[in-house]
């Protein structure tokens, strides 16, 4: 396990929240992490039980509706950094729709951490808020929408079999014009 702990709290689905220290990656070990908490207590809790965790910068104790200050839950506009654009719906106990939205990174780990049960990280709508980065447990998760692949422009990648052309190349071996060929 990494040494290196992050703030964060833990937002469960009985409404309260926990404050404390996790590592920021390889924290789930049989569907529970431990969570070291304010006072130095290392605390297990199941993955099921977690809506979702956020990475903080700050803890915000005084408030205790939204610590995580997190106010924006969708996108106002299309996301101009890089990555997966998802829409996600959360269970709740009364039946209601809790929707969040946010950008995961384009990379294979996405789809590992789905089929170990695990669950995703996400960048959310409002990077400058006190939410940096946010885990979702995959059991918290009842609908995911894939609503756009971000891309950058300026890096589009030739498709496979797609022979890449140089314009070095035509650029010497063109023949020259019968006036500027040498004597």
């Amino acid at each position: 396990m990494s040494s290196s702990r992050k703030k964060v709290i833990v937002r469960r689905f009985t409404g309260d929240t926990l404050p404390g220290y996790l590592p920021v990656s390889a924290f789930v070990h049989d569907k529970s992490i431990d969570l070291l908490d304010l006072s130095g207590h290392v605390i297990p809790l199941s993955l099921s039980e977690i809506k979702y965790i956020c990475y903080v910068r700050d803890f915000n104790l005084t408030d205790s509706l939204n610590p995580e200050r997190l106010t924006r839950r969708t996108f106002l506009a299309r996301p101009r950094t890089e990555g997966l654009w998802l829409r996600l719906a959360f269970r709740t106990q009364d039946g209601s729709k809790d929707q969040l939205e946010g950008l995961a990174p384009i990379d294979i780990a996405l789809l590992d951490d789905l089929i170990a049960d695990a669950g995703l990280f996400l960048t959310p709508p409002d990077t400058r808020s006190n939410t940096q980065r946010i885990y979702v447990p995959r059991t918290s998760i009842i609908e995911l929408q894939l609503i756009a692949v971000i891309t950058t422009p300026s890096r589009k990648k030739p498709l496979p079999g797609t022979p890449l052309t140089s314009l070095q190349e035509d650029l010497f071996n063109a023949p020259l014009p019968p006036d500027a060929r040498p004597n």
